[in-house]
């Protein structure tokens, strides 16, 4: 062996070097070339939707995981959002992260591994709904017996609409709100949500009527087609809803979950109108029976009550009967009123002279001069308290009048004076202002009123006819006239006829005259 033969150390320093970069730019276009479409069925692993959109998740087996992205345009479009658990099957192309040495899988579409894949997943939802209590009895509000607005959310160019009407207006008409939504695809689920909720919030009593009555309605179809009303965002706005609500969706065997969190649910949108409404007809027939079991039972108590009265009207005594036992008391204590009142006159003439045989003229005196001792007892000693009195309220006077000065009230009388001077020299301020005003206005008024007098006119060049004492205003009165005096701005001028006549009472408009 040559002992200068370096062996593959030699080969290692031949070989090409690389920056990371490059490299792993190398690596993302191998597996992008190999990979560019593929298609992998497995197990939905964690799932992650951040605030950005997209969603992160992982597909595994037994034996692998493989990390996947949805971006987040693509998620917007899928008809089934991916959950932990679900088996799919999963396209899109392989690509590397380079910023964390790791390959993963760019998701372009995922949907179900079949049917089962399905109903496992609805039963989920459905276990997880249920155990928030969305399908317990007590929750369910009673529908209304005759709603005024019931509001439909479903397609409006389908059939469904048109079977609704129709039966609605053979059994009650009623108005109808159509919130239109897509029943099928990924645009469902959404906009059925937004429909309940937009109905929800509706004010009553506004421009638009707030529905009393809700129905979601669409036809049949396979699981797929019904698919987005099994959506958890469906069935929780349903679940939230204020308004009654009925779920037609499908026909009689299929189930969705929107039935269960419903408050009725309807085996066909046909159905749904016939337990929106009655038959009105029905009604009719109901209230014409019940109008006439009235009108019989109103007719029979009146027959009852009136033969009772009738009864007990013969068991009553007459009037004059009642009134004669009375007639006769009073009749008795009529006639011994005047004897009562002759003996109580008797009785008070006797209580008077007995009061009157000891009544004398010493015992007046007596009392008189009792009395006269008292008033002059009182008198004697009203004099001093009076001299008590007055001398005390001159003290008082004293101490208050010490106390009085003239300087505040003279400085009192010398501000209000001020005041007063100054009140009136602003009161003949705003009177010379105020007339100066008015003078001003009067000044404009008079020029106006000389701008509009036909005086202004006839220094224009016109002139004013007279014919007779009167203003003329065509040929025919100026030829009818024995004189013409026409008015100029510098005097008048007569032509033809006598002297001027005198000028009429009434001063002729200037409107009325000719001016030429």
């Amino acid at each position: 062996m040559d002992l200068f033969d370096d062996g593959p150390e030699d080969v290692g320093g031949n070989a090409p070097e690389f920056t990371v970069t490059e490299l792993s730019g190398a690596v993302k276009r191998t597996i992008e070339g190999e990979f560019s479409f593929v298609r992998v069925r497995g197990e939905v692993g964690r799932v992650s939707r951040p605030r950005s959109g997209h969603i992160y998740l992982d597909l595994k087996d037994d034996k692998s995981v493989i990390a996947a992205i949805m971006w987040k345009g693509v998620a917007s479009r899928q008809q089934t959002q991916p959950e932990e658990g679900m088996e799919v099957i999963a396209t899109g192309k392989m690509t590397t992260f380079p910023g964390q040495s790791k390959y993963q899988l760019v998701l372009e579409e995922i949907r179900p591994a079949g049917a089962g894949a399905l109903m496992a997943m609805l039963e989920k939802r459905k276990a997880l709904l249920q155990s928030e209590g969305l399908f317990a009895p007590e929750r369910k509000k009673k529908l209304p017996y005759l709603p005024d607005v019931i509001g439909v959310v479903t397609s409006p160019s389908g059939a469904v609409i048109r079977d609704i009407l129709h039966r609605l207006r053979d059994r009650f008409p009623r108005k109808v709100l159509v919130w239109p939504v897509a029943v099928q695809g990924t645009k469902c689920a959404p906009e059925v949500a937004r429909a309940i909720e937009g109905f929800n919030a509706m004010t009553p009593g506004g421009a638009l009527p707030r529905p009393d009555l809700l129905i979601v309605a669409r036809g049949g179809g396979s699981v797929e087609d019904l698919w987005g009303f099994n959506e958890e965002l469906v069935a929780r706005a349903a679940a939230a809803s204020d308004i009654p609500l009925i779920s037609a969706v499908g026909h009689e065997t299929d189930t969705t979950l929107i039935d269960f969190v419903s408050d009725m649910r309807a085996p066909t949108p046909t159905a749904a109108a016939e337990l929106a409404v009655p038959v009105r007809m029905e009604l009719l027939a109901g209230l014409r029976d019940y109008n006439a079991r009235i009108t019989r039972a109103v007719g029979q108590r009146l027959d009852q009550r009136g033969q009772r009265l009738r009864d007990v009207s013969r068991a009553l005594p007459r009037a004059d009967t009642l009134l004669e036992g009375p007639r006769q008391r009073l009749d008795i204590q009529g006639d011994k009123l005047p004897l009562a009142l002759r003996r109580l006159v008797d009785q008070q003439r006797l209580r008077l002279s007995e009061s009157a045989g000891s009544l004398r003229p010493s015992v007046l005196g007596r009392a008189i001069a009792v009395e006269r001792g008292r008033v002059s007892d009182r008198a004697m000693r009203l004099s001093p308290a009076l001299a008590r009195l007055v001398a005390t309220r001159r003290e008082a006077l004293a101490r208050r009048s010490d106390g009085l000065s003239l300087r505040p009230i003279r400085r009192e009388i010398s501000a209000q004076s001020d005041r007063l001077t100054g009140l009136s020299r602003r009161l003949d301020e705003a009177q010379n202002q105020r007339i100066a005003e008015i003078r001003q206005r009067l000044g404009a008024l008079d020029r106006l009123r000389e701008t509009l007098g036909y005086k202004e006119t006839l220094r224009r060049g016109y002139a004013v006819v007279h014919g007779d004492g009167h203003v003329v205003t065509n040929k025919a009165a100026a030829e009818a006239a024995s004189g013409l005096e026409i008015e100029f701005a510098d005097g008048k001028m007569r032509i033809g006829g006598g002297p001027s006549p005198r000028k009429a009472a009434k001063k002729p408009k200037p409107e009325q005259g000719s001016l030429f």
